[in-house]
């Protein structure tokens, strides 16, 4: 039976889009992830991926590189450019395993990476671990810094009362720093807080995303009042003064 002993019961209810082109993944995949107990809609092409999900919002996007037509990275940066859509988790699965890949589906807007060929068990651990990040964060509480509004409860970030749209990835990052305030965290120590799973992930991923944070939370990005780089060691929150 497996995967991981099938049905999480809480996630019932959840659809998974699989964008996936070779059939034969498709299947296996839609498969595993209906016998761990989600509902599953598969798509060889990415051309009616956002009309789709503008309708039925999925709870998490699986999203391969190559694909004809629009390719994944262009599909999910649309995605992220559509305000109904921009929240939903994505995780790429490829057989392309550069680094530069890697980082690439982080800066379009990522929450994960897998690599083919994987298990059914690594995919389920990946899709829980993302699912469940969106789930913790719904806690009836607002963190206030200077300009800075972090609302757990929505997963809503505001600067100067202007929402600002965030992937769950980046939300949990922004979070978790700016509950630590002033505390120096390495790139490492940041994997296992945020990501706990951390095979998909580099140091490097890191940058990118707290790179991709400034752009959106900060005045200057080039000059940031949050979010610190400590050289040589890490990241640190900081409020301003």
């Amino acid at each position: 039976m497996d995967p991981l002993e099938a049905s999480d019961n809480s996630r019932d209810c959840d659809l998974i889009f699989v964008v996936e082109d070779d059939l034969d993944v498709s299947r296996l995949v839609e498969h595993n992830l209906k016998t761990a107990g989600y509902e599953v809609a598969t798509f060889l092409t990415g051309a009616s991926v956002l009309s789709s999900a503008l309708v039925t919002h999925p709870a998490l996007i699986l999203l391969d590189i190559m694909l004809p037509g629009i390719n994944g990275f262009d599909l999910c940066r649309q995605i992220r450019q559509t305000e109904q859509l921009a929240t939903i988790p994505v995780i790429f699965f490829s057989a392309r395993t550069q680094e530069p890949d890697r980082v690439h589906a982080f800066e379009v807007g990522g929450d994960g990476f897998i690599t083919k060929p994987f298990s059914p068990r690594e995919l389920i651990v990946r899709v829980r671990n993302v699912l469940r990040s969106r789930v913790d964060a719904f806690a009836h509480e607002v963190i206030q810094i200077g300009d800075l509004e972090i609302d757990v409860n929505s997963m809503t970030v505001r600067v100067e009362g202007r929402t600002v749209l965030t992937t769950v990835r980046e939300f949990r990052l922004l979070e978790y720093l700016a509950r630590h305030r002033g505390r120096v965290f390495t790139r490492d120590q940041l994997l296992g807080a945020v990501w706990k799973e951390s095979s998909f992930v580099t140091p490097r991923s890191i940058d990118v995303f707290v790179r991709r944070l400034r752009e959106k939370i900060e005045k200057d990005a080039r000059h940031p009042n949050y979010l610190k780089t400590m050289r040589g060691v890490g990241y640190r929150f900081e409020a301003p003064r």
